[in-house]
């Protein structure tokens, strides 16, 4: 029995998300990113080709490292500008029914029990069909620009993740208890004040004596995804990720990957297989290879250079324009995102500046699949099943185009094959994900958060000790 096949759809909200220049094509439509009826024409077709949701990444900051100056970055609109992911939410669970929306939100940048109230009402909104992908962020500008002197150290940014989403689960597992909200009219009681507990959270970077302002959403916690790769990040997300994201570059690469975050999970005391894996790609499809190789020579031509080292200049750290074409990448110690240097500086293949442009020049670090639908799905069950990867984050090359060709070549190719799902699951997002209850599951950290009480009454009993 073959392994079912997921799709995720990758974007931002903003012109150039993945494939700097490709704004130019005159098929591109990503200048429409701040039109509502983009994202909801963009979420029916997603959701028309069954796919597990739309992931939507961002940033806070802007991508300065290249050249050490943000001109490039500015004129190709290599995500910049930029606008709010998690308003999108709204507007997106008006247009669909099943479609997921993961919305990136970072752990550096905004106070968690600020943040909490705005995930649950989310959460409210969609009728439990939302997620969140867990980010510590990577860009100095941000940090800068919120008044900080700077990032934090790359491992320390996971520590205060650690204790941000401690908070999180407190407010929203375990402040409001099940049957708190009564709405009682005879008895003239909304809620049950006994049932609502203040978290009385007081930590290392935290302090959240109050109560939770939301009642429980239908998730409660909205499903987690994250995409840390290095040490921390993984372990991290074998924590407490549902769904894990990775950019491999490679097939062995990605293998690795897959077997070490099934590995830490079980460590960690949870179901290995209950992580659902997407690794990052980009598919240019068409009827015929044909067709679909002239589609990948088209798109070629609009590719940004110097767009294409903003970005792996940003994501690295390393200043790429310093460099000339044809020097090949020497690992960096810096304060980016370290399994981006590790792969291209210590992985399997030497890279040339040149090549590492090319390279990311359309769909950023993942690789890109160009073929006929069925070739285009050969590939795709090899990967499976060479990888144990659950499945694949689309990114595009033009959008709405790119999602588009997925939706009417290659899912109905996929399903033919009996391995690509045909309808949804009911319920909220965790539902139709794992097929199991709305909530987080009992071997989750989160579990711990669920009786306040008892985590107060044990914090007491160690100061008295």
């Amino acid at each position: 029995m073959r392994k079912t096949i997921h799709f995720n759809a990758f974007d931002m909200n903003c012109v150039g998300h993945q494939s700097p220049g490709l704004w130019a094509h005159p098929k591109d439509k990503s200048w429409k990113y701040k039109d509502l009826d983009y994202w909801q024409d963009l979420a029916r077709t997603l959701e028309r080709g069954i796919f597990d949701g739309i992931f939507i990444a961002d940033v806070i900051g802007y991508y300065d490292v290249y050249k050490c100056s943000n001109f490039h970055a500015i004129q190709q609109a290599a995500q910049i500008p930029v606008n709010d992911p998690l308003q999108l939410a709204a507007p997106i669970a008006l247009a669909t029914e099943h479609l997921g929306i993961g919305i990136t939100a970072s752990t550096s940048f905004e106070h968690p029990y600020i943040f909490a109230r705005r995930l649950a009402t989310a959460d409210h909104h969609s009728k439990g069909r939302i997620g969140w992908n867990i980010v510590t962020s990577y860009l100095e500008s941000g940090a800068k620009n919120i008044g900080q002197a700077g990032l934090q150290r790359h491992d320390n940014r996971y520590d205060i993740a650690h204790e941000y989403l401690e908070v999180v689960y407190k407010l929203l597992e375990g402040s409001w208890e099940e049957g708190s909200v009564r709405r009682d009219r005879d008895g003239r009681i909304f809620t049950d004040p006994s049932k609502v507990h203040e978290i009385g959270h007081k930590g290392k970077y935290f302090d959240v004596p109050g109560y939770g302002l939301t009642e429980p959403s239908p998730q409660r916690t909205p499903v987690l995804y994250q995409a840390g790769a290095s040490g921390p990040g993984k372990k991290f997300a074998a924590e407490h990720a549902e769904c894990v994201f990775v950019a491999a570059p490679t097939k062995s690469v990605l293998k690795a990957y897959v077997s070490e975050i099934r590995q830490k999970a079980t460590a960690a005391g949870r179901d290995p297989k209950a992580l659902r894996i997407y690794t990052l790609l980009t598919i240019i499809t068409d009827e015929t290879e044909e067709k679909a190789k002239a589609k990948f020579e088209d798109y070629r031509q609009y590719v940004s250079y110097d767009g294409s080292l903003v970005f792996m200049s940003g994501w690295s750290g390393i200043d790429f324009g310093q460099y000339a074409p044809t020097d090949v990448i020497q690992k960096v110690e810096t304060n980016a995102i370290h399994s981006f240097v590790e792969h291209i500086a210590g992985g399997d293949k030497s890279w040339t500046i040149d090549e590492l442009a090319k390279f990311g020049g359309i769909g950023g670090l993942g690789p890109v699949f160009v073929g006929s639908p069925s070739q285009i799905a050969d590939i795709l069950q090899e990967w499976v099943d060479d990888t144990d990867v659950d499945g694949f984050n689309l990114a595009y090359a033009v959008t709405p185009d790119s999602f588009e060709d997925v939706v009417q070549y290659i899912v109905p190719e996929l399903q033919k094959r009996g391995v690509y799902p045909t309808s949804y699951h009911p319920g909220t997002l965790r539902e139709k994900l794992f097929g199991k209850g709305p909530y987080l599951p009992s071997d989750h950290p989160a579990e711990h958060y669920r009786d306040i009480e008892a985590i107060k009454r044990g914090q007491q009993t160690r100061l008295a000790i």
